[in-house]
């Protein structure tokens, strides 16, 4: 699972393989959050801690899905 970028109290991860519709993970010490790339939506878990990773990948969605590409031969 490769870091997207690391923060204070999280990370953002895509995993190689994994499952549609396109989505990053926040993995904290006691979280991990999938979130949708086209929408910012979260699909499964709890970001409310990890504002920080979340207004990053706004800013940054075309880093994000060129490693989802990647990794998911997209």
């Amino acid at each position: 699972m490769p870091t997207v970028k690391r923060f204070s109290n999280c990370k953002i991860t895509v995993y190689m393989g994994d499952h549609n519709p396109p989505h990053f993970h926040i993995v904290g010490v006691d979280f991990d959050a999938l979130v949708e790339i086209a929408t910012l939506q979260v699909i499964r878990g709890n970001a409310s801690t990890a504002k920080e990773a979340l207004q990053w990948a706004a800013a940054n969605l075309d880093v994000i899905r060129s490693e989802w590409e990647r990794l998911n031969g997209c």
